[in-house]
């Protein structure tokens, strides 16, 4: 049931305040919110700069490089085309591309399935996960999509195969460019680019006209920034940022944001799009009410379940399973988090998040363009709070 209009009026002014007070202590430059109850939009809310040293205003169409929110995407076009007996998700990926054999740990032969490559239950990673001293994925110079500008996906997933899995396909979790993998899966079975795979069956059904893998209007995509104190820092051509690990260690996240300009780098499946919050949450509306043109129930249904068993994801996620397209809250109080048992969200490393509550007719869309605060931590934290409290 819609809110009614008063408790509209005070979820506005709740989202509107913490939005406020992120951009005012400079925790983020700029965010936009839209939040939908029973497929109607009762918060649509920008805040600060899209661009602060030209000082233009963030807007609620403002693009933004949506880094891993491409991934539920691209999750969506693969269920569409198993729907169709394009692809089998339980076959083996040597089955569309015959060339990908990573090695086990030990150096020997598995087979790695396509809801693997989906659940992060491959054994693949992101190189950004491994200690930046001692990296395989950047001796072998695997790109993790979002830096690397001219990288083609056959040199990439190349190099890819030349590493080896951290452990055995199906016997853990970990973050990976399992979704770039099916990007080359999808090219292969379709005999189209990602980006049209992605627009046929996604982008048009939605009637998207700024979401896609290529900037269609550059004036109006967000600058992007980084933490910092006492003000985020913007990025150049090239960004590093040190990562702490669970094990304690020092990772890297490599920022290369010009490379959605360069049409020689490959689209990636895990982190290439860039969009609009309000066509992302076309996107995740569609999916929370049963696939609307873009997917059967069944298969939106798979969105919110959990995929991955008793496979444990880490501390960092407590409460939670994957399923496809993101996380599943298994345990609301473990999780700590307000949203119902069953509601799936994730994030996107240039500063995004977003979530779906089923239970509540509940989708909420929340980008910036500050990495890694807009993603994780206090300020989505506080928006999600805001829009579930009362």
């Amino acid at each position: 049931m819609v809110p009614a209009p008063l408790e509209t009026t005070r979820m506005r002014e709740r989202v509107r305040a913490v939005m406020d007070r992120a951009v005012d202590t400079s925790r983020l430059v700029g965010a936009v919110v839209l939040v939908a109850v029973d497929g109607d939009v009762v918060v649509a809310e920008a805040a600060g700069l899209a661009d602060r040293e030209s000082r233009q205003p963030m807007r609620v169409d403002t693009v933004f490089r949506l880094a891993s929110l491409t991934k539920p995407v691209v999750t969506a076009v693969a269920l569409a085309l198993a729907e169709e007996g394009v692809v089998d998700l339980h076959a083996p990926v040597t089955r569309y591309l015959p060339e990908f054999r990573p090695g086990l740990p030990d150096g020997g032969a598995c087979d790695i399935t396509l809801h693997q490559l989906l659940t992060h239950s491959s054994g693949l990673t992101y190189g950004f996960s491994l200690q930046r001293d001692d990296n395989p994925y950047t001796r072998a110079g695997v790109s993790d999509g979002i830096a690397e500008p001219g990288l083609t996906l056959a040199d990439n997933l190349a190099r890819l195969a030349t590493t080896r899995l951290i452990f055995p396909p199906g016997q853990g979790w970990s973050y990976s460019l399992g979704l770039d993998v099916m990007g080359g899966v999808i090219e292969k079975v379709t005999g189209l680019s990602l980006p049209d795979a992605v627009q046929q069956h996604v982008g048009t059904p939605l009637g998207w006209r700024e979401s896609g893998f290529e900037v269609r209007n550059p004036e109006n995509l967000a600058a992007c920034y980084a933490d910092a104190r006492p003000v985020p820092l913007r990025m150049g051509a090239e960004y590093v940022l040190p990562r702490l690990l669970p094990d304690g260690g020092t990772g890297e996240i490599r920022f290369a944001p010009d490379r959605v300009f360069n049409p020689s780098s490959y689209p990636s499946g895990g982190a290439g799009m860039v969009g609009t919050a309000r066509e992302f949450l076309t996107f995740i509306e569609a999916v929370r009410n049963g696939g609307e043109g873009i997917l059967s129930p069944a298969s939106a249904m798979l969105f919110g379940r959990n995929a991955i068993g008793d496979v444990d994801m880490g501390p960092q996620a407590r409460g939670r399973r994957f399923g496809y397209g993101g996380a599943v809250i298994m345990d609301p109080d473990a999780a700590g988090t307000p949203l119902c048992a069953g509601s799936f969200t994730w994030g996107g490393v240039y500063g995004h998040q977003w979530a779906v509550d089923r239970a509540r007719g509940l989708s909420i869309v929340m980008l910036s363009n500050t990495a890694l605060a807009g993603m994780a931590g206090a300020y989505p934290d506080a928006v999600v709070a805001a829009v579930c409290a009362g």
